[in-house]
């Protein structure tokens, strides 16, 4: 059975929890923001979206994280630096979204308040 495609260039499954649970959930909003850096960079990379909260827990997230709800996403991004992803996004969103910039991922969520950060793990 072929995956579900729920915009021009991500299926369903990417977003997962990665447990195993099946749990699939992601909000529309998040994806329309995943499309748009694709559009802008090339291909994304999804490392960690959706989580249950037991994944949650063992992954190390906050514990009212954006992932239990289906609004963030862990990425890469082919061939573009995480630093110039994340300038663009402070860029043109500096109203509203999370952009936390950690060593080998970006994380994106989509709050309504901008919340920047660095982490270095």
């Amino acid at each position: 059975m072929a995956p579900t495609q729920i915009s021009p260039h991500f299926t369903r499954a990417e977003f997962a929890c990665r447990c195993g649970c099946g749990v699939d959930t992601v909000d529309v909003e998040l994806v329309e923001l995943l499309e748009a850096i694709r559009d802008r960079f090339g291909p994304v990379i999804i490392t960690s979206g959706y989580r249950c909260i037991n994944h949650n827990r063992r992954a190390g997230g906050a514990q009212k994280s954006y992932h239990t709800i289906g609004k963030a996403a862990d990425i890469r991004v082919k061939s573009t630096p995480l630093g110039e992803v994340a300038e663009w996004l402070n860029h043109s969103y500096p109203d509203c979204y999370g952009v936390i910039e950690y060593s080998d991922w970006l994380h994106v969520d989509v709050r309504s308040m901008p919340y920047r950060s660095k982490r270095h793990i």
